[in-house]
């Protein structure tokens, strides 16, 4: 029988099984996105330090980034010759020049900064795939990875568009979880971004700012973001009125999923390919 996966450090290997369940997902979240008027769009592994200082990153999030730096130019010649072959097992600190650039932690943060100094017509809604990156305290198969996969389908827009965006994302993902036969909370969480800033942590009691899908065993598999307009300021991105654009995203962890459905079958993947290949011809929203 073919492997389904392998872990180590938290960096998955998927087998053919896997990847044809995924494929199934994928094209369901991309018809979603087609019919919610998203772009499907292609963006870099990489986020620059100075773009995510912009967004707060390491003030709410200095734990979880992954930083890709070099060897410095004075150290090559040393490892081309062998000299360094004591450090075998990894470069040492001041071997590596100063890292100016990070692994993605989410798909949406590329989104928000190729838009940055925009104004915009209209709303805009962009989908993309992103393989992200957060350096967690531990990993656990699929439920908790290094590097993973995240659909988002984004919204920038006014209040009233960034907010039915969240309201269609929400009700697809139950009706593809009813349809797969997943059991999910919903858990309403607060986002980090907006603690320290009194008027819009006062605004999530309005509207919550985060709404997370958890299986039964507490795993968030996708969840549903507004972020006002936060990334808007942040960014520059302005709608046609001139005022900053508000933003929210919907979020599909594409392991996480797989881990769900495995957990709901029982590794039976066949039973899963089935159950997958039914939802994809579902009827719209």
């Amino acid at each position: 029988m073919t492997q389904l996966f392998s872990t180590k450090n938290g960096l998955l290997t998927l087998g053919p099984d896997l990847i044809e369940i995924v494929n199934l997902l994928e094209a369901r979240y991309l018809g979603w996105a087609a019919e919610m008027g998203a772009t499907d769009m292609h963006f870099p592994p990489l986020l620059s330090v100075e773009a995510l200082n912009k967004l707060d990153y390491f003030r709410n999030f200095p734990h979880l980034g992954s930083l890709v730096t070099k060897i410095k130019p004075d150290e090559l010649q040393a490892y081309a010759t062998g000299e360094h072959a004591d450090h075998d097992c990894c470069v040492p600190n001041d071997h590596l020049v100063d890292g100016h650039f990070m692994l993605q932690p989410a798909s949406c943060y590329n989104v928000y900064m190729h838009f940055e100094n925009t104004q915009l017509d209209e709303a805009l809604k962009i989908t993309t795939n992103g393989h992200c990156f957060r350096n967690e305290k531990e990993y656990i198969g699929l439920k908790r990875l290094w590097g993973f996969h995240m659909r988002e389908i984004v919204c920038i827009g006014s209040p009233e568009e960034t907010k039915a965006h969240l309201v269609e994302g929400k009700k697809r993902i139950l009706d593809l979880a009813e349809e797969l036969d997943l059991t999910l909370d919903v858990d309403t969480a607060t986002d980090p971004f907006f603690e320290d800033q009194g008027k819009r942590k006062l605004m999530q009691k309005l509207f919550p700012v985060k709404e997370e899908f958890l299986t039964h065993d507490g795993v968030a598999i996708s969840s549903v973001n507004y972020h006002r307009n936060f990334f808007g300021e942040r960014c520059d991105i302005r709608l046609a009125s001139g005022e900053h654009a508000f933003t929210s995203c919907v979020a599909f962890g594409l392991e996480r999923w797989l881990h769900a459905l495995l957990d709901r079958y029982d590794n039976d993947v066949e039973a899963i390919k089935a159950v997958c290949a039914r939802t994809e011809q579902a009827t719209p929203v």
